[in-house]
């Protein structure tokens, strides 16, 4: 979800600088991380054993990883080693990537493992910190691109690898990371090894550890996976209570979406940057997510927060954007799943009522930042494609969509995004291929006026009422800048007590469009879009 920083983003968006393009090898593939990290207490300063399995696509003599390396400040990571199957081999670190040569020449489709041995004071990534009650804490925080501060890696989302993260810490803190804990041993001077084992391939994004005194419960069972929340001791009870929704969400995913992509899912209070950050397995939810007091009423609030990082294991995690230009298949489809989940629950007027909050978010954005939702070239922070954009109008995009293609097909196209692409990388240009192929419809105009065009329409509108043919008389004008918007909108018509009436559908194509509807007396009122379908500005000009 990360929405505690967008105060800062809004007002950076203003002064987008674009530059930053990941430089992708395509001659390699992770296949596996093995990270075998010694925390402690008396320094910041870790430890670490990266053995790294990487299959050679192409024939190449060398290759970078990404890992950041010490500055002026003293924070950074110092390799002292790097061995290919036990033999030591060339390496260089600058520039916060690290250059390995190869011993030797490998065949196409060679996998070699590397180890590397490093150590230092993470400048970002893994956050060492003390959390409100003033217990030490760490906590890997690596979205979108800051794992490699702690992790040697490829730290872009389109490289996923399996993972397993060996913790040796201090026997007072309890490790929760991605995939299933294998082993749990106490070991040599009073010191405790956690080892966390995730077959399913992950991006850097989303795979991570959690280190903290914590109280565990399991909250349920979901088709055989175990659901547990990870809370501080000291609200043990609010902890639990706010993290209770889980199970029910986690199912509701499950039989609408397609299998879950993991094997086990725990809700973990953090101490981190984020509102909520959606690592695969185990999502870490800003501290204050738990209120000491406010048990039940907490709870409440926490629903939709949760909804949307248990979202984001089907969309973001397993399903993951190819490339940050592509964000909104993460947020936005997070975010609308979030509201199909509560339309699910508490019915359609509730999603209606937060749709129209996010309609308004977005068109507020647009009036600071006229950017498109697909992202033709990045920004230098990458922490600045987070936006309404990308959360609320991604959202907007697809419930815009549902409306077009109709509720079977929507949900079908669905299925069958995640299906083809669970535990893969896609682009926006996939999505639409299979959203045609389920509605069979061509949608080159709809996806191309939405995300990769800035605005909506702002549609300045009257009516008026001709007694003599008993008709009412609807003028609409598309004000925006460029051209027009082709869009379906619904017209509510309301005579006898207002309360209810004719809703009629009409195509509008052309910067003015004019129509007429039979109505038999003169209306009480006319509304623009009652059913809450379109995302639009409106004036009324009567």
């Amino acid at each position: 979800m990360k929405k505690l920083i967008f105060t800062c983003i809004l007002l950076a968006l203003s002064r987008y600088t674009y530059s930053y393009e990941y430089p992708k090898n395509e001659n390699i593939d992770i296949k596996r991380y093995i990270f075998e990290l010694t925390l402690n207490d008396s320094t910041d300063v870790i430890a670490g054993k990266a053995t790294v399995t990487i299959l050679f696509k192409k024939a190449v003599t060398d290759f970078e990883l990404d890992l950041a390396n010490k500055d002026a400040s003293g924070s950074g990571m110092v390799v002292t080693n790097i061995t290919a199957e036990g033999k030591p081999v060339k390496f260089l670190h600058q520039n916060d990537q690290v250059k390995i040569t190869l011993p030797s020449p490998l065949n196409i489709a060679s996998q070699l493992s590397f180890t590397i041995t490093y150590s230092g004071i993470p400048r970002d990534g893994l956050i060492i910190s003390k959390n409100k009650f003033g217990d030490r804490t760490f906590f890997g925080d690596n979205w979108p691109n800051r794992a490699h501060h702690w992790l040697p890696s490829i730290d872009h989302p389109s490289d996923k690898a399996a993972v397993d993260f060996i913790i040796t810490a201090p026997p007072k803190y309890e490790v929760v990371g991605s995939g299933i804990k294998i082993e749990e041993s106490y070991i040599g001077n009073r010191q405790k090894l956690t080892h966390w084992h995730e077959d399913t391939e992950l991006a850097t994004k989303v795979m991570t550890i959690g280190v903290a005194r914590f109280a565990i419960k399991q909250t349920g069972i979901v088709k055989g996976f175990e659901v547990t929340s990870w809370v501080y001791p000291q609200n043990r009870e609010e902890g639990f209570e706010a993290y209770k929704f889980a199970p029910r969400i986690l199912d509701f995913y499950d039989a609408h979406i397609g299998p879950y992509a993991y094997k086990k899912l725990a809700n973990v209070q953090s101490t981190t940057r984020y509102g909520g950050l959606e690592n695969a397995s185990n999502i870490f939810y800003f501290e204050n997510s738990v209120v000491v007091g406010d048990g039940v009423n907490n709870a409440t609030k926490n629903e939709s927060l949760v909804a949307h990082e248990i979202a984001h294991q089907w969309f973001g995690n397993s399903a993951s954007e190819t490339d940050w230009h592509h964000v909104w298949l993460s947020e936005g489809f997070a975010t609308y799943l979030t509201h199909l989940y509560i339309e699910f629950m508490y019915g359609r007027d509730r999603m209606t009522q937060d749709l129209r909050a996010d309609r308004t978010k977005v068109t507020e954005f647009y009036k600071k930042t006229k950017l498109p939702v697909v992202f033709s070239s990045l920004p230098d922070d990458l922490l600045q494609i987070l936006s309404a954009n990308s959360y609320e109008k991604g959202s907007w995009i697809l419930h815009m969509l549902r409306s077009e293609i109709g509720d079977e097909a929507f949900w079908a196209g669905l299925q069958n995004y995640y299906r083809l692409y669970r535990n893969s990388n896609a682009t926006t240009e996939n999505f639409r291929q299979v959203m045609e192929d389920a509605s069979g419809k061509k949608l080159d105009v709809f996806f191309t006026q939405w995300l990769y065009r800035a605005g909506h329409p702002m549609l300045e509108w009257s009516w008026n009422y001709d007694a003599k043919t008993q008709s009412v008389n609807v003028t609409v004008n598309q004000a925006q800048a460029g051209d027009a918007f082709q869009v379906s909108l619904e017209i509510g018509i309301y005579t006898g007590n207002g309360q209810s009436g004719e809703v009629e559908r009409v195509w509008l194509d052309k910067k003015s469009n004019k129509f007429s509807f039979k109505t038999g007396q003169k209306p009480l009122k006319i509304e623009l879009d009652p059913n809450t379908s379109l995302l639009y500005e409106g004036i009324l000009k009567n």
